[in-house]
């Protein structure tokens, strides 16, 4: 039995990225439930989102965390133990988007992407792991993004760092299983919320968003229609913190974790649809992709020689 099932123990939760979104609402629901002992964590220069609604006490402790700054890991993690000896369930929330093509991403801007949403996680991860291996107990609970699985154009370093977590996770699980400690990647959709005004441009995407050049078209397609679409959804960042209290209170939680309608959806097209079907149903699918194709047509003078 698990140390979260040991009558009279509380274990300790430790959460990132909670100034707004998921880890905002996972935070609201963990600072009513005593029977944890809770640390949100957020980027010094967020940290006022959080002590704005909520403050220290004998089991919640708010404190700045920005997951690429090992030396933050490190004074976080360690006084935590210092404090309650363990850190029992790990939620990496924490995460940015690009909105780029990949010819305007730059080595700053796929560092920060990267380090944000895979590197960091990890280093954190890998602080705790081996006080959980002892115990034989603890969870790893990673937020990805159905990103991970989908790519779209103007996102794919974005996908191709959730696609590194999920990877990572998944190894992760095999390796803890034997020591008892779980792992879980939690694939949220299209969440209905105000993150799309929070991503992140390189500098030549955001010239060519306000200029005219070969991308342009789609920067001023996908932006609109992943704004609309997370306005349309029907998920709340609420019903996912839910979601991820259920993986933190099953005793045996999945390693995959779809949460909304739409995650389900591109998983089952993705597993069930022959690959050229689903490449190009896809392609389609993305707004005004037919005026691409009429501004930039293929190169087919080889065809017609």
């Amino acid at each position: 039995m698990g140390l979260a099932h040991i009558e009279g123990y509380q274990p300790v939760i430790l959460v990132t990225g909670c100034s707004s979104g998921i880890g905002k609402a996972l935070a609201e629901l963990l600072w009513a439930m005593p029977q944890y002992r809770v640390v949100v964590t957020a980027r010094a220069s967020s940290l006022s989102a959080l002590e704005s609604k909520f403050s220290d006490n004998a089991r919640f402790l708010i404190r700045a965390l920005d997951v690429t700054d090992d030396e933050q890991i490190v004074d976080v993690v360690g006084e935590i133990y210092k404090k309650w000896r363990a850190v029992d369930i790990v939620i990496n929330n924490a995460g940015i988007s690009y909105r780029s093509v990949l010819e305007h991403m730059d080595e700053h801007s796929e560092l920060h992407q990267l380090k944000t949403n895979y590197l960091g996680p990890m280093s954190l991860t890998r602080m705790v792991l081996p006080t959980m291996r002892e115990k034989g107990f603890g969870r790893i609970i990673n937020i990805s993004s159905v990103s991970g699985l989908v790519a779209m154009p103007t996102m794919g370093s974005y996908s191709a760092s959730k696609a590194a977590l999920e990877s990572a996770s998944e190894s992760l699980w095999y390796e803890m299983k034997p020591f008892g400690v779980k792992v879980s990647i939690v694939q949220p959709g299209f969440v209905h919320s105000e993150s799309y005004r929070n991503v992140y441009y390189s500098k030549k995407a955001q010239l060519s968003e306000s200029l005219l050049g070969p991308y342009s078209l789609y920067y001023r397609s996908i932006t609109p229609f992943i704004e609309k679409l997370m306005k349309l959804s029907r998920t709340t960042p609420e019903e996912i913190a839910e979601k991820i209290l259920g993986v933190i209170e099953s005793e045996n939680p999945p390693l995959w974790v779809p949460i909304s309608l739409d995650a389900f959806v591109f998983n089952m097209m993705r597993r069930l649809m022959p690959h050229w079907l689903y490449y190009n149903v896809m392609f389609w699918l993305m707004p005004r992709s037919d005026e691409w194709s009429q501004k930039y047509p293929a190169f087919t003078a080889h065809e017609e020689s």
